[in-house]
């Protein structure tokens, strides 16, 4: 056999696990640049490249292995360090991560847009963030390359460059993981408090612990669930926040239908009397709509965890479990937006929407067994979509470990980096209770992420003919997301600066 020139970087042990895997795709690519050591009870072959079982011959897959290896450094990482994942995992995941309690102010959003609009920006929301989503399912791998894109911001750099990526995706995806672990654990922590008054009744003191040591617990148990080493191994904890996620949407929308409208409500939409406000507030309520439909920068890190050949993609099963998902997010977020809006009006509160609603309104008039259950399901909910959020945080701080050792984590260091990862969100969410209250201001920042940078990504690589249909889709979305983007911000800046927000700041309520 033919003697292997070394290269001038450090030697990187593959598992062999992730070495000997059937498919090529089950494993990442490295670049030629980086020499792999495995060892292996089998005799070596005469040819310097592993062979794989890969047909026709002259695939494009087979073409890209004269340039890429296998890559050790995935498997060490908690997003693909497991690549068993199925479509049932899938559908798992995106559900947890679709529906959330941000879904529960999208009556807020109603009484600025009225009927008409709320239910028209509602569908062209839904439409569109569906069609992006099948852009990224598509982009998760390369038939050119071999590649597997499996996080985001690596696919948004490679695309565009570290530069731009730093500059225009960085942020919103840092909100969209490490902010929203903020937001669930304020939502977790209160609800906690509102659950122990429900069970408790007058039998004991309400006010045992203090808003900051509910939010202590709920930090406590999410530490504890954070212990799981992979995004496959959280595939059940995804499943009971899913399925607790559809519960409490569809128990407080059918609690507050059946209960009937309240006395006087109203479905005027609110019309200041400026034209600009009246533009801003217009904006802001779209940018509560966009921000329901997060989780886009979740859907490359789902995918990875699947295996994937030539024969049978990754995107086949992801995109099967994907379109499950989003019919039950339907079935959950058009009742709520709808029933809410049409049981509460210009009465809904702007602070927590439908729960806020609940608890102000059928609180007496509603079986406490029924309010208790639907705030054990935010609960568990909150507990259960904090792991699949914080799961790229896990992976991006690991990263620079095992860049930096060339070896996995040891267990003991991951169990300190999680834990200090979650203490930190907690940190902030004392420090600034009032997150929940930019949620238009926030969807405008996050909107690019799931509704134009597919676009421009889509024909950055794809290259679709100019001119021709998907060309104009594809810029016309992609500009227009961006448009609108900038106009939330704007708009989120000049509602927060003009009608206040309580900052009350390390005074969590």
């Amino acid at each position: 056999m033919d003697e292997v020139t070394e290269a001038a970087t450090p030697r990187v042990v593959a598992p062999p696990a992730q070495f000997h895997s059937p498919s090529l795709t089950r494993s990442p690519l490295l670049s030629s640049d980086d020499r792999i050591e495995t060892v292996s009870k089998t005799p070596k072959s005469s040819s310097p490249r592993p062979r794989f079982n890969i047909t026709p011959i002259g695939s494009p897959i087979r073409r890209a292995l004269n340039l890429t290896r296998l890559d050790p450094h995935d498997a060490w990482l908690p997003i693909t360090e497991s690549r068993n994942g199925n479509a049932f995992y899938a559908a798992f995941h995106t559900l947890c991560s679709g529906i959330g309690i941000q879904a529960l102010v999208l009556p807020v959003a109603f009484t600025i847009l009225g009927w008409a609009g709320g239910i028209i920006s509602l569908i062209i929301a839904f439409i569109w963030q569906l069609y992006t989503l099948y852009l990224m399912v598509q982009l998760h791998e390369s038939t050119e390359t071999g590649l597997r894109y499996s996080r985001y911001l690596q696919l948004f750099s490679v695309t565009f460059g570290n530069g731009l990526s730093r500059l225009l995706a960085f942020f919103p995806i840092l909100y969209l993981s490490a902010g929203t672990c903020v937001a669930l654990i304020i939502i977790g922590g209160s609800t906690s408090k509102t659950f122990f008054k429900v069970v408790c009744g007058t039998n004991c003191n309400a006010d045992y612990l203090t808003p900051i040591e509910w939010y202590l617990v709920f930090t406590c148990v999410a530490v504890l669930l954070a212990q799981l080493p992979n995004l496959n191994s959280i595939a059940g904890v995804s499943l009971i926040g899913a399925i607790t996620a559809v519960g409490y949407c569809t128990l407080i929308w059918v609690i507050s239908v059946v209960k009937g409208r309240l006395p006087g409500v109203s479905y005027d939409p609110v019309k200041p009397g400026a034209h600009l406000e009246r533009a801003f507030d217009a904006l802001n309520a779209l940018g509560i709509v966009a921000f329901a439909f997060r989780g886009h920068n979740l859907v490359l890190e789902i995918q990875a965890t699947m295996p994937s050949s030539e024969k049978h993609p990754s995107r086949v099963p992801m995109w099967r479990g994907v379109k499950f998902s989003y019919l039950v997010v339907a079935i959950c977020l058009f009742p709520l937006a709808i029933g809410g809006y049409w049981a509460y009006g210009q009465k809904i509160p702007k602070n927590g929407g439908m729960l806020t609603a609940l608890y102000a309104f059928h609180s007496r008039d509603t079986s406490q067994f029924l309010i208790g259950l639907t705030s054990l399901f935010v609960i568990i909910n909150a507990v259960s979509s904090f792991q699949i959020y914080g799961m790229p945080m896990f992976d991006a701080i690991e990263a620079c470990y095992t860049r930096r050792k060339k070896q996995a984590c040891p267990w003991w260091l991951r169990v300190i980096l999680r834990t200090v990862f979650s203490f930190l969100c907690f940190f902030v969410a004392v420090a600034i209770p009032f997150l929940g209250s930019v949620a238009g201001l926030v969807g405008g920042i996050a909107l690019p992420v799931t509704f134009a940078y597919p676009c421009f990504m889509w024909l950055k690589i794809k290259k679709p003919k100019k001119y021709g249909v998907v060309w104009w889709v594809n810029w016309v979305l992609g500009v227009l997301g961006m448009g609108l983007s900038l106009a939330m911000i704007a708009a989120g800046v000049y509602v927060v600066t003009n009608t206040g927000v309580q900052a009350s700041f390390f005074k969590p309520h």
